[in-house]
């Protein structure tokens, strides 16, 4: 097992990770930004502005005949930052300039509320670490 590059790391718990469905053959490090796929099925974030899932809160090995992914969903986490914000910010999923990572859409208009993963608690600069409010959201706008 090892850590992989831009976990989110979680500092304060406010509730509990949910199962939700992945596939067998697909490894999911701890930490990782996670998108839904389908009704509770999530898979790592491989593009920005994904819908969010939430955040991978145990290590799935590929191939070892589970099905089923802990997945947090609420909490205050470390993340890194891509682009700059400011505390308050809402953010999105950043997969393709750097990967695992998070990035402020506070004049993102057109960027449905379903695409939001958190909260800035914070601000920050290209590749800092923030404290993040996890708040995946089903709303409207950013």
């Amino acid at each position: 097992m090892f850590s992989m590059a831009r976990e989110a790391t979680l500092l304060v718990q406010t509730g509990f990770p949910i199962m939700f469905t992945c596939a067998n053959g697909t490894g999911i490090e701890k930490g990782a930004i996670l998108t839904l796929s389908d009704y509770m099925t999530a898979a790592t974030c491989a593009a920005d502005d994904d819908m969010v899932a939430g955040i991978c809160a145990a290590e799935k090995i590929a191939d070892n005949g589970e099905v089923k992914v802990a997945v947090h969903r609420e909490g205050i986490f470390k993340v890194t930052l891509s682009g700059t914000c400011a505390a308050g910010d809402p953010l999105a999923t950043n997969a393709t300039s750097l990967s695992n990572t998070v990035y402020s859409v506070l004049n993102t208009t057109a960027l449905s509320g379903s695409k939001i993963i958190g909260i800035a608690l914070e601000a920050g600069a290209n590749t800092n670490t923030i404290k993040m409010d996890l708040r995946p959201s089903f709303g409207t706008g950013a």
